[in-house]
Formats: C-alpha cells, structure tokens, sequence
C-alpha cells in the first residue's frame, strides 16, 4: 500500500496523517515487519493492524549461501507457489534481483526459468515484499535492484509499475537504482515509455541476427531484432535514458565475430551499453555451453574498436544456482511439474 491507500485503512482517527507517516517509515525505511515493533504507535493501534493486516506476506522456503556472499531465497505467500530473490553485496553497493511472475512464459531455450513454463503474475506486495524481505537480511541498505529474477517484467507491467512507484517514493529508492529487463515486448515497452519513470530497460537481445534469436527466444517471431531495436531507440528519445543490451554468450552460437559486428552496427546512434554474459550452465536440449575466456575476449575487442560501450556481468551465485539464467524455483503449478521432468534442474524442496 501507498500512504494514500493506507490513511482509509486508518478509518477517522483524528491523527491518521501521523500514524500512517510512522508506519510506511516503519515498513519501508526500516523494513519492520510485525506491527508490534512499532513502539511509537499506540498499543491500541498495533493490536487492531495485527488483526486485519500483514506487513510482510512473504514466507523462506529455502535459503542458500554462496561462497562469494550472494544469498539466494525461495519464497512463497501462504500457498506455496514459490519464487525467487537474491541478494547481491558489492564493496560499493548492495544489490537485489527480484522476480515478478511464478516461473515465466516466455520459454527462451538458454533460460531455467523459461524452460519451466508459467503459472500467474505476482502482486506488487509481492514484488516489493521481496525487496523488504532481503533488507531485513542486509546488514546494509540496499540501493540496487534490478527486475531480473523470475519471470516477464512487461506481462506483469501494472504490477511492475506499481512497485517501482513504491520503490521510489514509499522506500526512497533512486529511479535510476532501478532496472527493468524484459525480452523484446514492442507494446509494453512503448506503454513504460508513456510512465515516464526515469528507470534503466535493459533488452534481452542475446543475437542481432533474426535467424538465430528465433533458435533461443520465440518472442522473436513476433517482434524481430529491427522491431524490438525500434522500440528501444523510442523509449531512449521519450525518457532520456540509454538503452542496456543485455548479451549472452553461448558458445558457437551467439559469440561468432559476425554477430559482434552485426550488434555493433545495430546499436549504433543511439546512447547504449551492452552487458556481455557468458552462458551460466543450465542443462537444455541443445547441449548449449560457455565459451572459452579468448574467445569472450574477443567479442568484446570488437565492440570496443567500433566504440561500443561494453561491459561484462560478473559472475555471482553460480554455486548455489542464481546467477543470470539460472533461477528456477519449485511449486505446485504448472512451472514444477515441468521442472520435475527436466534432467539436470533441481528443483528446492519446499519445507514447511
């Protein structure tokens, strides 16, 4: 909820205005959850919240440590349809990627997640209760986050938006803190772009070449490379932001020289960067795998010498399954039942 959505919560105390200021604070700022340790309201107050609301819905299923730092949750709200959250400590900053459906149905072929289909969207309680969740298990504030956990950001994008908005204003998160990856879905991205949030999109791209995205990512057939490209340069003049190419690389299909080329050409007058990602292991019919350290090297020498502005995703979680690519949680629906038919993805056991 809102501040606005919380005051008729409140019902006509004279000091709502008072007591829904200290209770966002509380829930948002300090990522209380129980209503009991809101000293500064009164005992009253705090009995009646606890009888008719929630603070934080999310319940642990699973939690893994990694032995870079990175904690990876699987989560769940009573009904034991379960996703996942990480939580990303840099010496710099502290990061966190959430998820916005249960499982996704996108079905991108490199993807655990994709592979396991789709059961629903998440509320944006759900959404921000991830943040607030990981806050409560950070011994710093988290700054970061970036919607690249679980799921299709733009199939949920009323959610989505609501939770940036709560990010931003209830949490006091800096826009520009905040990342949106989505696949290609021309549509949505024109419908954000009319939100004016001043927010990174980050574009799945992983091929300039329609012949091979059309191999990795179904979306592609119906908004191919042009299409999609278009979209973004729209959504750079409407917001001002530049655009993030997020790229992977699996070897000897999307890291040949053509295609460094070919991706530089393509993005090529518009303010950009693009993300290299080498393939995190997930098994797939394909047999797809990492390619060798030169030859990322060499992709990235090449977008260099066209002054494209590259970097490259440091690898964090791949012991414990949540590096980029790799999340896949476990539940009753559609997205476990194919993941329980699927040699080499794990599923977490749900524990009560």
């Amino acid at each position: 909820m809102t501040r606005d959505e919380l005051m008729p919560a409140l019902g006509d105390r004279s000091d709502s205005k008072l007591r829904v200021k200290q209770i966002a604070g509380h829930i948002y700022s300090r990522a209380v959850d129980d209503f009991q340790q809101m000293l500064d309201l009164p005992q009253s107050l705090r009995d009646e919240l606890s009888t008719s609301f929630q603070v934080q819905p999310l319940h642990v299923a699973t939690h893994r440590h990694s032995t870079d730092g990175v904690d990876k949750f699987l989560v769940h709200n009573g009904d034991n349809e379960v996703y996942e959250c990480v939580l990303l400590p840099y010496e710099d900053r502290v990061s966190c990627c959430i998820s916005s459906q249960v499982g996704c149905p996108m079905g991108c072929k490199f993807c655990a997640t994709g592979l396991g289909g789709f059961d629903r969207n998440l509320t944006a309680g759900e959404i921000v209760g991830q943040y607030l969740l990981l806050q409560r298990r950070s011994e710093r504030r988290i700054s970061h986050v970036v919607f690249m956990g679980m799921g299709e950001p733009m199939l949920n994008l009323k959610n989505v938006i609501k939770s940036l908005r709560l990010l931003h204003d209830e949490v006091g998160l800096s826009y520009r803190h905040l990342t949106v990856s989505t696949v290609g879905l021309v549509p949505q991205i024109h419908e954000l772009a009319q939100e004016q949030l001043p927010i990174h999109l980050a574009l799945s791209l992983h091929s300039p070449l329609d012949e091979v995205r059309d191999r990795l990512m179904p979306v592609n057939h119906k908004w191919p490379v042009a299409e999609v490209m278009q979209a973004m340069r729209d959504y750079h003049k409407a917001t001002g932001r530049k655009i993030t190419i997020e790229y992977l690389l699996i070897k000897d299909i999307t890291d040949t020289p053509d295609q460094a080329h070919e991706l530089a050409r393509l993005v090529r007058g518009v303010p950009n960067v693009v993300n290299l990602i080498p393939f995190n292991w997930v098994d797939t019919e394909q047999g797809f795998a990492r390619p060798d350290r030169e030859r990322v090297r060499m992709f990235r020498a090449i977008l260099n010498s066209k002054g494209v502005n590259t970097t490259e995703r440091v690898e964090r979680g791949h012991d414990i399954a949540a590096a980029c690519g790799q999340l896949a949680g476990q539940h009753k629906g559609a997205f476990g039942s194919n993941l329980g038919r699927r040699k080499g993805i794990s599923p977490l056991v749900t524990l009560s």
